[in-house]
């Protein structure tokens, strides 16, 4: 005959053990991610871990130094570029997943002043701008070559040439503005976004007309391809969830 404390403790030793079932089976994954989308990433992680029980361990930097790391036997499992071009390198090299590139996000790209600007002219803003103009290195930061592109289409290049201070990444760039090494800066829309009110500054959202599409991909590298970790985190990616997450940062979703 069971007994109250039988049941009950054959109840609790059920409880436990479903709950701690996710916990078993949790995994994690190394992530090389594009520096654009770091508070992006961050607002991310928690989710993905909540929704799925892994964890999630990226690493920042610029898109061509990440894929250099990745092509010279760096452990990443999941590459989130910046652009749409090195994810095809990296199936082609054999360190990715062939077909399992996909965009995750598109980006924009922002003139950004940490004070307020007395105009809504962003090409008033450069010709006026006396001080440096921060702009990532764009042999490595697909945010910079946007950047450069968007000189160059507003016939400003040359003359703007002598100001420029080149950040490592997009967030390097970033803080050039920040603490006042630059007055102005082409950061991308989600670090802005991302930032308290107060601090905003002025901006303003270059025309995309200016610049190409800054379309990024990810991918599922080879090292991760049998880690159930790793193809979570790629899956979530493409849900509503991380999407509509995606989406309050400033970024474009594709259908």
């Amino acid at each position: 005959m069971l007994t109250r404390f039988t049941i009950a403790r054959a109840i609790a030793t059920t409880f436990i053990a479903l709950f701690l079932a996710p916990l078993a089976n949790a995994g994690e994954v190394l992530a090389a991610v594009s520096a654009n989308f770091t508070s992006t990433i961050q607002a991310l992680a928690p989710d993905f871990e909540a929704q799925t029980g892994h964890r999630l361990k990226p690493s920042f930097g610029s898109t061509g130094k990440l894929y250099a790391q990745i092509t010279n036997g760096a452990p990443f499992e999941v590459f989130l570029a910046a652009d749409d071009v090195r994810s095809k390198k990296a199936i082609d090299a054999g360190v990715a997943v062939e077909g399992s590139d996909f965009v995750y996000a598109s980006g924009r790209l922002a003139l950004w002043s940490k004070d307020p600007v007395p105009s809504e002219d962003g090409r008033q803003w450069l010709e006026i701008n006396k001080g440096k103009l921060a702009v990532a290195n764009p042999k490595t930061a697909p945010y910079g070559a946007a950047a450069i592109k968007t000189m160059q289409s507003l016939k400003l290049h040359e003359q703007l040439r002598p100001q420029l201070v080149f950040g490592e990444n997009i967030s390097q760039t970033y803080q050039f503005v920040y603490s006042g090494a630059a007055t102005l800066g082409f950061v991308a829309l989600s670090q802005v976004i991302a930032m308290d009110e107060s601090e905003r500054g002025a901006y303003w959202l270059v025309p995309q007309s200016l610049y190409a599409p800054i379309r990024q991909e990810g991918v599922l590298l080879t090292k991760g391809q049998d880690n159930p970790a790793a193809v979570a985190f790629i899956d979530y990616l493409k849900s509503p969830r991380a999407r509509s997450i995606i989406e309050s940062f400033g970024y474009d979703v594709e259908e």
